[in-house]
């Protein structure tokens, strides 16, 4: 929202991969982490780029931000696989990123290092202070959008003009 306290979250894009009873996880989708390449996260693992194009590495949040992540289409799945209905799909292992090296990875894929996370309630409470706006996740934008134009595109998506939004929360 316009009104986030929290300055490493302005304008931020998050794939909500995670929101139960024990708190949430998202991954970022609206910055790119300043020189990072995805053949460069390879190499550094030992992998052998092969076939992978070489792209941007999101900034997927502040917690654990060597932790590498995939958000993926859902024709790929490995043991630890997390569906992200109706989206996309989440991995985090050295499978996904050999898989995607060898070209038998999923259609559809962005990489991001570290996470977003809330405990246990957390996440309702930043949305009652004005801090978050819970849109529909939509794959043309995941995959279809440009990173920097992610947050406007959800808005747009949503029919909401983040022109007009407040940065303060009401009270009834």
């Amino acid at each position: 929202m316009p009104g986030m306290f929290d300055e490493r979250f302005e304008r931020s894009v998050n794939v909500m991969c995670v929101h139960d009873e024990h708190g949430a996880l998202g991954i970022g989708i609206g910055h790119e982490r300043e020189g990072v390449s995805f053949h460069e996260v390879l190499e550094e693992l030992g992998i052998d780029p092969g076939v992978a194009p070489d792209c941007p590495v999101l900034h997927g949040g502040p917690v654990e931000p060597g932790r590498g992540f995939i958000l993926h289409s859902t024709d790929w799945g490995g043991a630890d696989t997390v569906a992200v209905e109706p989206v996309c799909a989440l991995s985090a292992s050295m499978d996904i990123l050999r898989a995607i090296a060898e070209g038998r990875g999923p259609s559809r894929w962005l990489m991001a290092l570290g996470y977003a996370g809330w405990g246990p309630g957390q996440l309702e409470g930043e949305m009652r202070h004005h801090g978050w706006y819970a849109a529909e996740g939509r794959r043309e934008i995941l995959f279809d959008t440009p990173v920097d134009a992610r947050w406007s595109a959800t808005w747009r998506a949503e029919g909401i003009d983040p022109a007009l939004l407040s940065t303060e929360t009401g009270r009834a």
